[in-house]
């Protein structure tokens, strides 16, 4: 399914959502030493985009990634996917859901269990699921793999994490998010680790996937220049605020936030209006 036939309609909504965090107290330290990641923040990212979230360090994109797979809840406010707040779900309701958004690391030397071979990290969000036979799930593993790039699949099947390039640890952990076909992948900093080059063919993984399944992404970066590359509109983010909103040519050309234009001044070979 490509681009254009896809509607123009928000997939994943954030509304006012708030998240603070408590560190363990000690002996030294106080109630008011809280930590607020996201203040109040609105967000809506539409059905078949690639959504940038940009910012350093500390900004809070990576916890807005992980209140979107619910891998944590907010302190306030609500999100919502298809229209239905994801807040309330257990049980059966959160493993389907789980089922449909998916997350990419951003260290796949962490996310990938050693002791696990290739082919039971790819198939155990099958397992999981309860989706197709021991027989199908083998094949669909295997199709996985060459469809991000690990091909033949048969030769990488039985192989272990430790016997993996860099860049082919991370389409293993790729192909681990999209198995299950998802409809939402959050990507946090996904080629961050890795070199220029496989970055590059990475990116361009990700948006064969999304043209080829209908996905939509949210990606995580530090670097507007990977975003520009990459995303369809962009979303600047500053110690846990939404600044700029903006497609993503206007961010770079039209930047209207401060803080915007100095991440756009730091980048090399950056100016604005380019």
């Amino acid at each position: 399914m490509g681009k254009a036939d896809l509607k123009k309609t928000l997939l994943v909504e954030m509304k006012g959502v708030t998240k603070t965090y408590f560190p363990r107290k000690t002996f030294f330290s106080r109630q008011k030493n809280r930590v607020l990641a996201l203040n109040s923040i609105d967000l809506g990212i539409e059905t078949g985009e690639i959504f940038g979230l940009v910012g350093q360090s500390g900004s809070g994109k990576t916890t807005t990634g992980r209140l979107l797979v619910r891998l944590e809840q907010p302190t306030a406010g609500d999100i919502l996917f298809n229209k239905t707040p994801i807040s309330g779900f257990k049980g059966s309701a959160l493993k389907a859901y789980r089922s449909r958004v998916q997350m990419i690391f951003q260290d796949p030397y962490q996310s990938l269990n050693p002791h696990l071979s290739i082919a039971e990290t790819v198939m155990e969000p099958l397992i999981v699921q309860k989706i197709g036979t021991p027989e199908t799930r083998s094949q669909k593993v295997i199709h996985t793999l060459e469809t991000v790039g690990l091909s033949p699949g048969k030769a990488f099947y039985n192989r272990y994490p430790h016997q993996l390039s860099g860049g082919q640890r991370q389409r293993v952990a790729i192909a681990r998010a999209i198995v299950v076909e998802p409809e939402f992948i959050v990507a946090d900093e996904p080629t961050s680790m890795l070199d220029a080059t496989i970055a590059i063919q990475l990116f361009k993984l990700l948006q064969e996937i999304k043209e080829t399944f209908g996905m939509t992404f949210l990606f995580i970066t530090h670097n507007l220049a990977a975003a520009r590359y990459l995303c369809d509109r962009i979303a600047v983010i500053h110690e846990g605020h939404i600044v700029e909103i903006n497609t993503a040519d206007n961010i770079i050309r039209h930047p209207e936030h401060p803080y915007t234009k100095q991440l756009i001044k730091v980048q090399p070979g950056f100016k604005y209006g380019r």
